[in-house]
């Protein structure tokens, strides 16, 4: 059995790649060859954490599962808010084959999937980018949008200015120029390109705040009571999900509109395995806005487990035991 850690899961896994085997995973569950549930969920009342396990097997990979823990509290510890791993079998025999950190593993995954739904959704000539949210997911978005459009400007806001500091000297570490602003709007303002990736439980993102033909990636509310856009503004936009399934029960940017009668379930246009299939139409026009509700699949964190494990094993990266 290999052991990756965070470290090694990064060494492994470059976005470019991660693009590519999301895309494939994608269209392998639009395509019906991964068998899956809803995630199960653990939400104690008495708790503001949450606890989700999340098993699939994909055709041509195998069988594997996510086990996760989301902890808010996280992210004033300067820790990641979402900590576990991820467990894979071999295919033949059944063994435990590998066993990464699934929190590595989440902040990559998440920002390829949008980087996958960007290709094909956003504008060519999207270049303004507007991130809302300051964490581990609005580095790695930011380093997922840069390879599939020429960004010219981006924009950041948080709820925690501190935050928004440490992500602009990151940033400028990395030669790219942020922009702090003092309000969601502020940022919005503009933007073709939109990647949400806060903790919010109430909506930031308002009806009146995104640009004709923007692009957004929703990605930060991932349960049932928490929502980054405004039913109305969910409304606006022509609609994509990862799975109609999981996004009619488990999100409420997507669960509030339609009990609001804003939207039906048939409002939802397709799913992202679908356009790349030729199954759902993508973007309409210019003006059209677009919203891609990322909720996170089991078979994207699998399909990573197994690339990953891969790897690993022909870099003589991680720990064998």
């Amino acid at each position: 059995m290999l052991i990756l850690d965070a470290e090694a899961v990064r060494a492994s896994y470059p976005m470019t790649e991660a693009i590519s085997v999301m895309e494939e995973a994608l269209c392998s569950f639009s395509s019906g060859k991964v068998t899956q549930p809803l995630r199960s969920v653990l939400a104690p009342p008495s708790e503001d954490s949450a606890f989700a396990v999340m098993p699939s097997h994909a055709e041509g990979l195998g069988y594997g599962f996510k086990a996760i823990m989301h902890n808010p509290a996280n992210e004033a510890r300067g820790l990641s808010t979402h900590i576990g791993i991820v467990s894979i079998f071999d295919p033949v025999t059944g063994e435990l084959s590998a066993v990464l950190d699934g929190s590595a593993i989440t902040a990559i995954r998440t920002a390829a999937v949008s980087a996958v739904a960007t290709r094909v959704l956003a504008r060519e000539d999207a270049s303004d980018l507007a991130i809302l949210g300051s964490g581990v997911q609005a580095r790695t978005h930011l380093e997922a949008m840069q390879l599939v459009r020429d960004i010219h400007r981006v924009r950041v806001w948080s709820r925690t200015t501190d935050h928004a500091k440490d992500f602009l000297d990151w940033a400028h570490g990395r030669g790219v120029a942020v922009e702090v602003t003092a309000t969601p709007e502020e940022a919005l303002r503009g933007a073709d390109l939109v990647c949400t990736t806060t903790g919010a439980r109430e909506p930031v993102v308002l009806p009146g705040h995104l640009a004709p033909g923007a692009h957004v990636n929703a990605v930060g509310a991932s349960v049932l009571g928490t929502r980054e856009l405004a039913p109305a503004a969910v409304a606006r936009c022509a609609i994509y999900v990862d799975s109609r399934e999981s996004a009619l029960h488990e999100s409420s940017d997507i669960c509030d509109p339609i009990a609001q009668g804003l939207i039906t379930e048939n409002g939802i246009r397709g799913e992202i395995g679908e356009v790349l299939l030729g199954m759902s139409k993508a973007r309409t026009g210019p003006m059209e806005v677009t919203l891609f509700k990322s909720l996170g699949l089991a078979v994207e964190d699998v399909a990573s487990g197994f690339w990953i494990a891969s790897h690993a094993r022909k870099g003589g990266i991680g720990v064998a035991v």
